[in-house]
């Protein structure tokens, strides 16, 4: 396997080379067919590429024309290098080949009116927790089963990342039916919890322990100092790896269950629109313009990369689709959600929520949850309406009075 990422790697830095050097107004950039052709010729000058598999060859070749084709829809640009022990994968495609079927269960005919054939992965189930899957070249491969049935995929893909081994198959999953209570609830994101919902819980992603950051910090140190490319350094760097790789796949099973648990629940989700990308960017600036409280900001940014916000919102919309809302996250925090007053003033710390106009209070994770699922994020224009013992400017500007929707979600005793 290890064989079949350094020829996926090399075939796909060959391509990027290729597709670099080409310039526009010469002869087209070849393209996968062309490619595949290229690839043949390589393979009989080069004894390394024949001992690799062919279709892993090509596979990795179909990954990159899907990335180049992809350039303005993904949003991360020109595909680029991939390195060794950082980028350890390759995709294989289903040697087994069924007939395909029509939404009716018919059989699917082309055009000459022949049967169309369609391919599959061989997984064969050992027991109630293991499987195995065929890969070329190394035979039978036994994997931990992560649901209950067998996955029906054409493809699937093997990485390598800090010294484990991972097999996805691609395979669309079911959606989760609505409940049909039609029950609203909002999710409000934050960093002390990290996710706060309109019927009052609160729920936290788990992360790594005190002792857990306690060696990461002693191994990283190890390596630090141990002479550059030394067995110390590198030994340093993946027992450091090996522990955030458990905080890893603890955020990645909270989410994957919380937004289970979502979707089964409620009708509608609605999650505060937040731009994570601009949130968590670097303060430290230029050598020009350097920034301000790097330090403070860098922790700020782990901190909110930890508690897996995009994760459990793009989960929930797999899990949901077409149940999943966004509302502007302005003035949800701010926003009364008995009367509907905003005021800075309101929001005394973090925890705690007290309206300066009514009197109500609660939590103030809680306030906002109910603020978005109700849809009120942001407003339209502020409107200034001087209260009961005068109001300073200053409080005019930060105060907006609008009619109070009605309420969805906790009910606050």
């Amino acid at each position: 396997m290890l064989l079949h990422c350094a020829h996926a790697r090399y075939v796909w830095n060959l391509a990027v080379e290729q597709h670099s050097n080409w310039k526009p107004g010469r002869k087209a950039a070849p393209t996968f067919a062309g490619q595949c052709r290229q690839l043949t010729e390589a393979r009989a000058e080069s004894e390394w590429l024949r001992e690799g598999n062919v279709t892993v060859q090509q596979q990795a070749l179909k990954d990159f024309a899907k990335a180049k084709a992809a350039i303005f829809t993904s949003g991360f640009g020109e595909p680029t290098w991939r390195k060794k022990f950082v980028h350890e994968g390759f995709r294989v495609i289903g040697t087994d080949r069924v007939p395909a079927r029509r939404p009716d269960g018919g059989p699917l005919l082309n055009a000459k009116g022949k049967q169309v054939m369609n391919r599959r992965v061989i997984v064969s189930k050992l027991n109630r927790r293991w499987a195995q899957v065929k890969i070329p070249g190394c035979g039978w491969v036994r994997f931990r089963l992560t649901r209950r049935e067998l996955p029906v995929a054409k493809t699937f893909r093997v990485t390598l990342k800090n010294g484990q081994w991972h097999v996805a198959f691609a395979v669309m999953p079911t959606p989760i039916p609505a409940p049909g209570t039609s029950e609203v609830v909002g999710v409000d994101r934050g960093v002390r919890i990290t996710a706060a919902l309109s019927d009052g819980r609160k729920l936290n992603c788990p992360g790594s322990t005190l002792r857990e950051r306690a060696r990461i910090r002693k191994y990283q140190r190890r390596a630090a100092r141990a002479p550059k490319g030394s067995p110390a350094k590198a030994a340093g760097h993946a027992r450091a790896a090996k522990l955030k790789v458990r905080e890893v796949n603890r955020r990645k099973d909270w989410c994957e269950k919380t937004s289970t648990m979502l979707a089964r629940s409620y009708d509608l989700i609605r999650f505060e629109k937040l731009n994570i990308i601009t949130m968590t960017a670097s303060a430290k600036g230029t050598v020009e313009q350097p920034g301000q409280n790097v330090r403070q900001k860098a922790g700020l940014n782990r901190s909110i990369l930890a508690q897996g916000w995009g994760l459990l919102r793009q989960r929930t919309e797999h899990k949901a689709p077409g149940r999943v809302e966004d509302v502007p996250a302005r003035y949800t925090s701010l926003r009364c959600s008995a009367c509907g007053w905003i005021e800075k003033n309101s929001r005394k710390s973090q925890a705690e929520f007290l309206c300066v106009s009514c009197g109500f209070s609660c939590n103030a994770d809680e306030n906002a949850a109910v603020n978005v699922a109700a849809g009120q994020g942001g407003a339209s224009r502020p409107v200034r309406r001087a209260r009961a013992g005068g109001m300073t400017p200053r409080d005019q500007r930060s105060s907006v009075r609008e009619p109070q929707p009605a309420r969805v979600g906790i009910s606050f005793v």
